[in-house]
């Protein structure tokens, strides 16, 4: 009861001071002057706006993903479908009130910084899941088969640029550049969809599971090359596109011959939790944004700064694993939603309002699988893999998933591509990636028959 009594005491001679310093304070400066504010009980401010809407984004993301895994697909892809549902083409054409509320155009800018660093992360990340020695093990197959897979849907979607740049290029992209990124966006493989996928059915030690990929990392590595070409070269022009070759080069030179070396010496040497603090954990962060920062000042894009970081630090080592387990669950639980939701709001399903356009959509997806999956089948079966083992190769490289939408909002913010074909892209990397599991399953049973 002394405790209670002396605590309110205390608050009552608080309170008594202050209003004396306030009256006191009141007769020498004045009257306050009541000032109309913008943020209201009606009106939130932009911080505001900006927590409600990924409130709702991080919600959505984990029930489709959630969903969507019951159905036997990766989560990941629940994900994009939940962003794409926020956007308008269902949400924003069903309740454009409700939309309007939970994620305001205002909120765009931001949420589109924040999917920015999540991707930079994730693609450090993608990187550090690469496993170089594995790759140099099999070099002989798999760079062709690998190569033969990208080179086939390249020259097919530069033939399909043929035919569509007229009606779907944006009237400032040159052909060369519009041909060149559509071949690209046709060649990519999603490496990290494909090893969920291959987890998720229990063939990542398999023969064929490892094939895979291994194939899939060096697509990657040969895809994100390609498309760090395409960028420099939209984004210079032709008297300084040759300098950001260049300054890109040293830049590679320098990760791979000088920070390379240094990570792999002191790396094994951080080898428990006492010796990686938190200091160590701020320098592989400082590593990631510095390299993202010098790819975004030569003109690569940030994105690949981060992912060449991930490759160089040494594979399975007590680092990479623990870097992984920090960053992995918050770039998945929050960073790539407000991506997905990002990329949600400038699909617009609603653009595609003919049968014209439904058909176009069709023949991109069609090009699209045939160029990878027939790319794939063709060399594995002239390098003398079995039938069996070429098809399921085919189908797992035809995956394309987050790593495509990553490419195809670097050529919508590039001005390479039209909101229409942006649309019909996104909805080609939905659709691939959806085949994959079905389709794998179907084969597998079909051969089991057999």
């Amino acid at each position: 009861m002394k405790l209670i009594l002396f605590y309110c005491m205390t608050i009552v001679i608080g309170v008594g001071i202050f209003l004396g310093i306030n009256l006191y304070g009141l007769g020498h400066f004045g009257q306050e002057v009541m000032t109309a504010t913008a943020h209201g009980p009606s009106h939130m401010s932009a911080l505001g706006d900006v927590l409600l809407a990924l409130v709702i984004v991080v919600i959505v993301a984990r029930a489709c993903g959630f969903l969507f895994k019951k159905i036997g697909q990766p989560t990941v892809m629940g994900e994009v479908i939940g962003g794409i549902l926020l956007g308008p083409s269902l949400c924003g054409r069903m309740a454009p009130g409700l939309m309007a509320i939970l994620i305001p155009p205002s909120t765009l800018p931001y949420l589109n910084i924040i999917a920015q660093i999540g991707i930079v992360i994730y693609m450090f990340l993608v990187g550090l899941e690469l496993d170089l020695k594995e790759l140099k093990k099999s070099a002989h197959t798999t760079f062709i088969i690998s190569h033969a897979s990208i080179l086939v849907p390249f020259l097919l979607g530069s033939i399909l640029a043929l035919y569509i740049y007229q009606e779907m290029a944006p009237p400032a992209v040159s052909f060369t550049n519009f041909a060149l990124f559509l071949g690209v966006s046709m060649s990519i493989t999603a490496f990290p969809v494909l090893a969920r996928i291959l987890a998720d059915k229990g063939m990542t030690k398999t023969k064929i599971g490892s094939l895979a990929l291994t194939c899939a990392a060096i697509d990657d590595v040969t895809a994100w090359c390609l498309l760090a070409l395409v960028v420099s070269r939209v984004q210079s022009t032709m008297n300084n596109a040759y300098m950001t070759y260049a300054l890109a080069a040293v830049f590679i030179l320098i990760m791979i011959f000088v920070i390379k070396p240094f990570l792999e010496k002191w790396v094994p040497t951080l080898s428990d939790l006492k010796k990686f603090s938190a200091e160590k954990v701020a320098f592989f962060l400082v590593g990631i944004l510095i390299s993202a920062l010098i790819t975004e000042t030569i003109g690569i894009h940030a994105i690949f700064g981060a992912f060449l970081f991930g490759v160089i630090i040494p594979n399975n080592s007590f680092v990479s694993h623990d870097l992984d387990y920090k960053l992995q669950e918050i770039v998945r639980v929050l960073f790539l939603p407000a991506f997905f939701a990002y990329t949600g709001m400038k699909t617009q399903i609603g653009l595609m309002d003919t049968a014209h356009d439904w058909i176009l959509c069709l023949v991109i997806i069609a090009v699209a699988t045939l160029g990878k999956f027939g790319g794939t089948v063709i060399s594995a079966k002239l390098l003398k893999h079995p039938w069996r083992e070429s098809l399921i190769l085919g189908i797992l490289m035809n995956t394309r998933g987050l790593v495509e939408l990553i490419a195809l909002n670097i050529g919508l913010e590039l001005g390479i591509l039209s909101p229409r074909l942006f649309t019909m892209l996104v909805i080609m990397a939905v659709v691939t990636t959806f085949m994959t599991g079905p389709v794998l399953s179907f084969l597998e049973k079909k051969t089991a028959e057999v």
